[in-house]
């Protein structure tokens, strides 16, 4: 979805020389509109468009879908794209973007999405937290309290990892292969915002500690209440 015609034409002749089904649309409520009357397996959204920018295209769709998304940011514009970030998005691309680089994150981030489930490996319970791959769910199962926690496709294979290594470090270059797809860059704050996201979404252990805890310069771990000093 991008206003930019000539852009979005090339991009679009290109993902459907490589086998992929294309729809476009010039702007976000059109965008919108068109998402909701099909079933599409990734969204790429200009973050720059009439009508509904795609910064609010994508509040709208994260309220009802957890539609992977990969915004379109213009170069430099750092604040634009941490916000998508913060908002739900799995990716960002600034742009011009080179065609086979998008295709190479559209494909990562769809293995993502529909990842092989290890049978032998059908949930992690951590404490009160349960997570279930093969339903990509998320639980807080507690005494006083059980809830389900909506996470988006990127922040749960986030989540699987850490939980995956607990009281464990895991190192940002390898949450960038193993999560994002992409091998980590010097000024990527993606993950940063994606753990940051993470904790507003599970909120602290019940007696008021963290759950993940950064380790300046290396990487994050998930810590279980007795752990967590």
């Amino acid at each position: 979805m991008d206003d930019d015609s000539v852009l979005s034409a090339m991009l679009g002749e290109y993902l459907v020389s490589e086998g992929c089904m294309v729809s476009t649309a010039n702007n976000g409520a059109e965008a919108l509109d068109c998402i909701g009357n099909d079933n599409f397996d990734i969204a790429i959204v200009d973050i720059m468009m009439p009508q509904m920018s795609g910064i609010d295209l994508l509040k709208q769709l994260r309220s009802t879908s957890d539609l992977p998304v990969i915004m379109l940011t213009a170069r430099g514009d750092d604040v634009d794209r941490i916000l998508g970030l913060e908002l739900g998005a799995d990716d960002y691309m600034p742009k011009p973007c080179n065609p086979r680089e998008l295709l190479a994150r559209i494909r990562a981030v769809l293995r993502r999405s529909h990842p092989l489930v290890n049978k032998a490996q059908d949930k992690i319970k951590v404490g009160d937290l349960l997570i279930v791959p093969c339903s990509r769910s998320t639980r807080i199962i507690a005494s006083e309290r059980e809830f389900s926690v909506t996470l988006t496709q990127t922040e749960f294979d986030l989540l699987h990892l850490l939980l995956s290594n607990v009281n464990q470090l895991v190192t940002k270059a390898e949450i960038s292969l193993k999560v994002l797809g992409k091998r980590l860059s010097q000024w990527d704050r993606s993950i940063d915002v994606h753990i940051s996201n993470l904790r507003k979404k599970l909120g602290k252990h019940v007696n008021g500690k963290e759950r993940i805890y950064t380790l300046r310069g290396s990487g994050y771990m998930y810590q279980t209440e007795d752990q967590n000093p």
